[in-house]
């Protein structure tokens, strides 16, 4: 137990802490507000299939998108020691593209699905290797390189189905933005899932967890030991523009059209605080994406109190803010700090007690 509780806390708070006390929190406040919020239920949908519901399936299916997009948020982050604010965006570009070619036939099969998805990657990607060009190539702080896309992102999304809002109805597109016939869970969690397990596979069987903490903590090292830091910053743009392409058909298919305008709107700083949140570094170096996850769920939790708790849509934003704030604050560096030396100072203390006590005996 002492050595679990040193590995916590011995050299700061862990870098997984502060988002599992931000969710234990969340979960005993709503558990004393409301003992039935965290409630499960089977109902049945409009197509007459039982499926899961309650708050707890809201939470976890609302924050599919945000969960993937900080996963690839978290390589930008630790390999470029900033963060890529055009990643809203960008996905509405993928979601224009990912209809762009389900409108292309007269019908829409599970192969014209695949096609339009892997089309909503090529270009997803394309705009990723975009910035990550002119981060890592030319130098530019990923903030302001990236705020070209965030800026002209949506026109170009507006542009590529004629400025029009086309729908899709497709029950494939159906069953992949909400549920899967015969399957209780919502599909966009089970999409999450997958992701994040090619996440752990790619960094069991490679070394682009290694090569990526070490960019970040020291480019110069990095290179000196024959790691090639421009493509690192490169690949973790690319690794990001999928999970945005990812998200952006997602979104399409739970709205069944591209509306350009609201697509994942403001998921950008959402995406950075789940990073933020998740334990990881903003300055870059060591990561965790696991705790990114998270961090996205804490958003998303939070969110569904405050409608629970019947807070109106605009005061949400502001309230999330204040706790938001002080879950970073909490989590910052200076305070992991202080709160290691402190426990630091108890162990001290305790130790030298010990060793008195023995002394008298």
């Amino acid at each position: 137990m002492k050595a679990k509780f040193k590995n916590m806390f011995g050299n700061g708070l862990g870098q997984l802490t502060i988002p599992i006390i931000a969710i234990v929190i969340l979960v005993v406040f709503n558990l004393i507000r409301d003992p039935s919020f965290f409630g499960l239920e089977i109902t049945q949908n409009s197509d007459g299939n039982n499926v899961l519901s309650g708050n707890l399936i809201s939470i976890i299916n609302g924050a599919s998108e945000l969960a993937i997009l900080a996963m690839g948020m978290t390589l930008v982050t630790a390999a470029c020691g900033g963060q890529d604010i055009s990643v809203g965006a960008a996905a509405a570009i993928a979601g224009s593209a990912f209809v762009k070619i389900l409108k292309s036939g007269d019908s829409i099969s599970a192969g014209t699905v695949i096609a339009a998805f892997l089309f909503a990657c090529i270009v997803a990607t394309i705009f990723g290797a975009f910035n990550g060009t002119l981060v890592a190539v030319f130098k530019i702080q990923p903030m302001i390189a990236t705020l070209i896309l965030y800026t002209c992102g949506r026109s170009i999304a507006y542009w590529i189905n004629g400025g029009a809002t086309p729908t899709v109805t497709s029950s494939i597109i159906k069953a992949i933005g909400s549920f899967i016939p015969g399957i209780p869970i919502p599909t966009p969690v089970i999409i999450v899932i997958i992701v994040a397990i090619i996440f752990k596979l790619v960094f069991h069987f490679t070394s682009l967890e290694l090569f990526t903490q070490s960019v970040g903590i020291n480019g110069s090292a990095a290179r000196l030991n024959g790691i090639n830091s421009t493509f690192i910053k490169l690949l973790s743009f690319i690794i990001l523009g999928i999970c945005v392409a990812i998200a952006g058909s997602i979104g399409v298919s739970r709205l069944g059209l591209i509306n350009h305008e609201t697509l994942l709107l403001d998921i950008e700083m959402d995406t950075i605080l789940a990073v933020a949140i998740g334990g990881n570094n903003l300055g870059g170096g060591k990561f965790k994406v696991g705790g990114s996850i998270l961090g996205a769920y804490v958003i998303q939790m939070l969110t569904i109190t405050l409608y629970a708790m019947k807070v109106s849509s605009t005061d949400v934003k502001a309230y999330k803010a204040i706790v938001i704030v002080l879950l970073v604050v909490i989590g910052s560096p200076v305070v992991k700090a202080k709160f290691g030396k402190f426990m630091s100072g108890l162990r001290s203390g305790k130790e030298k007690n010990t060793v008195k006590g023995a002394e008298k005996v």
